[in-house]
């Protein structure tokens, strides 16, 4: 056990023990987090903290399949972006597919909005991703956001979810 995760060990146990001696009858797991996290920075608790996601990884396995058939010959087999600046405008004025895992903007936006560009396509964000709408299902497109999301590191996808995330 590494020296910082004892600090943190010991930081919880003895949050859990000081809660424990008030007058509440029960300390749960959030009030110890909480007191812990005023005593810590933002990144300390974001590292504590487990991040649950919104998918499973039967998902990412289906969102693999449907990512390789129908996005990766644009975005990379995984997610990756394949254009040196996806932020450069090509020489039609479009810009290029952006990387998907968490290294671009896409976890700027709600899974709405990410759903609604896998439907209607890219055009109005001034690309040219086709639209798939009658393409992929339903779960499908959950399938395919849950594969590059899954890129995500946790600081990226707890950002996202502070963002709009799954609302």
């Amino acid at each position: 056990m590494s020296s910082k995760t004892l600090k943190i060990s010991l930081m919880l146990l003895g949050t859990i023990s000081l809660l424990s001696c008030n007058d509440q009858a029960t300390v749960s797991v959030a009030d110890a987090s909480a007191q812990l996290s005023a005593n810590t920075s933002i990144e300390e608790t974001l590292e504590q903290a487990v991040i649950e996601r919104w998918y499973g990884s039967e998902q990412v396995a289906l969102g693999s399949e449907v990512f390789a058939q129908n996005c990766a010959v644009c975005h990379g087999a995984q997610a990756q972006g394949l254009a040196g600046d996806w932020r450069e405008k090509l020489d039609d004025g479009s810009f290029p597919p952006p990387p998907l895992n968490g290294t671009a903007h896409a976890w700027h936006h709600p899974q709405e909005i990410l759903l609604r560009v896998i439907d209607y396509g890219g055009e109005a964000m001034g690309g040219k991703m086709p639209a798939f709408i009658d393409v992929l299902e339903q779960d499908e497109k959950l399938a395919a956001v849950a594969y590059f999301q899954n890129f995500w590191d946790d600081e990226i996808y707890q950002q996202w979810m502070q963002m709009g995330g799954t609302n």
